[in-house]
Order: C-alpha cells, then structure tokens, then sequence
C-alpha cells in the first residue's frame, strides 16, 4: 500500500467504481483518462487511480481485468479497496474451521452464492494458481482508505465501526481470523464487513418479500446513509429493484430511524460504488458520490477526477459506455 510520501507524487486521483470483469472497458476509460500501457502496466504521469472494489464476477473479461488492476496497484500506479465481491470470494473459497460446524466454507456453496461466482471460477478453471495468488491479494487488501482531502469505502462510511476498528486493530485491513469471526453477522467483525461492503437496509414489514428482477427474494431493502430527516420508506430507500408502492409513503418507526446512519455535509467528500445506479453520473450530494454506474448491466463505468475540491463537482464525472461484446446479465448481490 502507498505511504504518504509516495501519495506526494500525485496531483491527482481517479476514483473508479466497480468494473465486474468488463476489462476492455475498462481500458477504454484509463485511455480516455490519459494513462498509458508502460512496460505492461497502466499508468499516468502525474494521477494515481483509487478502484472501489469489485472487479470481480458477471463479467466476460475478469481475469483481465484483475490483472489490470492488480498490475496496477504491485507498481504504484493504482490502489484498490475490498468490495463485497471479493469479501464474499474469500469466504467461498476458505473452508470452514471445525466449530463452524453449520458448514463446510465460509460462505455456504448454496445456489444463490453458487451463481453469483460461477462466472468467476469459469474463467480461472484452467487457471488455478492464478485464482489462488489473487484470493491471496484479495486479503491484503484495505477495507477503506481515509486520504488527506477524502474517503473511500465500498459501500458506506460508518463514523463509529470505523474509529473502532482503528482503535482496536490499528490498521485498515483484514486478518484471516477477522474474516473467519465476519461469520456472524452480529458480532463485530460481521457488522463491520457487512457495514462497510454492502452498506445499510432496512427489513421490511409485516415478513413481506422482493421479488427482485433476476428473480431473487429479499427481505431487507437498501437505505441512504446521508438522509438527514427521513420520514417514510420512500426517503431513505437506495436500490435498483423499487419498494412495492403501498409501502413507499410508510413512516418509519422511531426503531427504523435508529439504525440509520448520517454523513453530514461536513465531513470530507465520500466515494462509494456498490449501488447500481443508471442515468449520467451526478453527486449525491456536494461531498457524496457513487461511482457504481452498472457497467456489466450495458451501463457505464464511471470514474471521478478529484483534484482536492471540498466540493463535488458534476463535470468531473468521466465515463465510458460498455461496449455490447462486453455485456452479461448479472446475478443480484
């Protein structure tokens, strides 16, 4: 990982959301952004990319494009945070100690996670040493990065898991046995994988389901951390896959309320990618942008050129539509 003296070298960064194995895309955007194949790696002269995770699954080109990325980071060219996709490889592919006797890994072979990897596992079949050297990497890899003038996390940024995770372990990365305790979603390192790679929801009422559109049930919904005083359901719910209308003007209960979170328009300026969003690429708000334009979904992969602004500015968005080869319908995270 880059020390502060090497940070000193960048004028520049380039926040890049989630690429989910569009590798020729991918190099359309680095292009368009001005770096450069040198001695194999991508780089630029003066800017240092930052990727939000989640390079992996869904897409045609994975092994390539982690290799990009991956080439990228070994020579100082870029840094990468973990997503919930390469969280959840980890997990898929670490057996399971022996107390955990619920399992075999720890993320259970079901259909479900089955799915979402498969198109992973295909394109390293007939690579397994190269699958084995990046789940490695994929370790070593920060949770989230707290820069001079800005943040980056996957999914979102809790104030209070994370100055506790600093106090206590003194470091923005993982360990095996942190991973293997993330197990339990309500012990601490769970709430704080689950936190910080997939965000914060809500469970729905009265045991109701969504009935995604790639056909998957959920009983939770995604919510904004940045709703300063959210009412109902409709102010707070963040997902691709809309509420059920009969449930979009629900109050939120004072318990609801409670488990959101807020990033006031105080803190520094916050990059997150996870969210799936479609349309031109916008701040949240003046310090809170997704860069996560659903790029395997014939969307846009997305990246933001940060020059040390307090302020998000809409002009700084770059992006490049995802060539039609490059396309594949994903599974729901």
């Amino acid at each position: 990982m880059l020390d502060q003296g090497e940070l000193e070298h960048f004028t520049g960064y380039d926040i890049i959301g989630d690429v989910h194995g569009c590798a020729d895309t991918l190099v359309n955007l680095l292009t368009r952004l001005g770096y450069h194949k040198q001695r194999g790696v991508w780089r630029h002269p003066k800017r240092l990319a930052v990727f939000l995770g989640d390079i992996i699954d869904r897409g045609p080109h994975i092994r390539e494009a982690l290799q990009i990325v991956h080439d990228m980071a070994e020579h100082n060219a870029a840094t990468m945070i973990m997503g919930n996709h390469e969280y959840n490889a980890i997990g898929y592919e670490t057996p399971a100690p022996d107390w955990l006797s619920d399992r075999d890994y720890l993320r259970p072979h079901n259909h479900h996670h089955n799915r979402l990897i498969a198109e992973t596992k295909a394109q390293f079949e007939a690579h397994p040493g190269d699958w084995k050297d990046y789940l490695a990497w994929f370790k070593t890899l920060p949770l989230f990065i707290e820069f001079n003038d800005f943040r980056v996390v996957h999914a979102c940024w809790d104030e209070s898991l994370i100055h506790r995770y600093l106090a206590e372990f003194g470091t923005n990365q993982v360990d095996d046995r942190f991973i293997i305790n993330s197990v339990n979603r309500d012990s601490f390192e769970g709430q704080v994988m689950d936190r910080l790679t997939r965000g914060t929801c809500l469970k729905l009422p009265d045991e109701r389901v969504i009935t995604s559109r790639d056909g998957y049930q959920r009983r939770f919904f995604r919510t904004k951390f940045w709703a300063k005083t959210p009412i109902t359901y409709a102010d707070v719910v963040y997902q691709p896959d809309p509420l059920p209308e009969d449930l979009m003007d629900r109050p939120l209960s004072e318990a609801e309320r409670a488990q959101l979170l807020y990033y006031g328009p105080e803190h520094k300026p916050l990059f997150v990618g996870h969210y799936w969003l479609q349309g031109r690429p916008r701040p949240i708000r003046n310090n809170i942008a997704c860069l996560d334009y659903s790029a395997v979904k014939f969307g846009r992969l997305a990246a933001y050129r940060y020059d040390g602004e307090p302020q998000l500015c809409p002009e700084k968005f770059a992006w490049v539509y995802v060539n039609p080869p490059e396309w594949r319908q994903p599974e729901a995270d």
